[in-house]
């Protein structure tokens, strides 16, 4: 895939014009004031989207989605707080996290973009609407969810255990990433968009995944849905683990005026598995934006 992406240096987002055609190994990620890296392709007067990862992501998880907008939105990509080049938060929470993420948007002087969420990346769409419902001028909640699972503290504690237990035991996710990529995939994933989350997830500090695993108990935004203000693309994958797509229609159902669209096959990494199919309903529902 060719990849055109503005690079910049230090600590402003100083934007170097034209576009160059960058390598592998050139690969350079804008730093904003507030320690938040992030990539961006397309021109700067387009309507912004910006695209929110989930835990052990990144920007580059992204590069898709940036390449297949870049021609016609300002496409934005952050790594949160602890991924990629962005420094860690001293307190992980959904709150800290929703609070980075509007101040990352002040930063870049952004205007009610478009918001697209991934799992994690969608519960921080969500809170932020809850609190700032002019936030954005519409929401992609791709494979997420708008509780935390069951209600039941031995639920939690479960959860907790299956995905800390390995890090506990002194594996790191270096080594685990493969097997947990595996674990997420549906049927036939695109196997480019596989080696990038591998590497996003093995890069990711133990630290980082702990910390943002112990973020997720308490989350619950299921009474807010019916206030949601935007237009909402609620987006699923039909073999998703996570995020089952018959939670993500009932999830859709519960927001006014919500389109509700499934990849069929896909797992939990529709984005990355299905790279044209996502883009193609993203880029369907963008076009329908006034």
């Amino acid at each position: 895939m060719t990849e055109h992406w503005r690079a910049a240096v230090q600590r402003e987002a100083h934007v170097a014009e034209p576009p160059r055609q960058a390598t592998q190994q050139e690969w350079e990620q804008v730093q904003v004031r507030g320690d938040i890296t992030y990539l961006e392709a397309g021109p700067a007067e387009a309507v912004p989207v910006v695209f929110l990862h989930s835990i052990g992501g990144g920007a580059r998880s992204f590069l898709p989605q940036l390449d297949g907008l870049r021609g016609a939105y300002r496409a934005i990509a952050w790594d949160m707080p602890g991924h990629g080049g962005s420094t860690p938060l001293e307190l992980v929470s959904v709150d800290s996290l929703t609070a980075a993420l509007a101040g990352f948007l002040r930063e870049l002087g952004l205007d009610r973009p478009v918001l697209v969420g991934h799992s994690l990346g969608g519960m921080l769409v969500q809170r932020l609407l809850s609190l700032q419902p002019q936030a954005a001028r519409a929401a992609v909640l791709a494979q997420t969810s708008a509780a935390f699972g069951s209600r039941d503290p031995a639920w939690a504690a479960e959860f907790i255990h299956a995905r800390l237990g390995p890090l506990d035991a002194g594996h790191g996710m270096a080594e685990l990433a493969a097997g947990m990529v595996a674990d997420l995939a549906g049927d036939d994933p695109d196997p480019d968009g596989m080696a990038l989350a591998r590497e996003c997830l093995a890069g990711t500090p133990d630290s980082t995944y702990r910390d943002t695993v112990m973020a997720l108990p308490g989350f619950d935004l299921r009474e807010a849905l019916p206030r949601l203000a935007v237009p909402v693309l609620v987006l699923a994958g039909t073999r998703d683990p996570n995020a089952p797509a018959s939670a993500m229609e009932r999830m859709a159902s519960r927001i006014p005026g919500a389109r509700y669209a499934a990849l069929d096959g896909a797992g939990h990494l529709a984005h990355l598995e299905r790279p044209a199919a996502f883009n193609a309903v993203l880029l369907r529902f963008l076009s329908g934006l006034s």
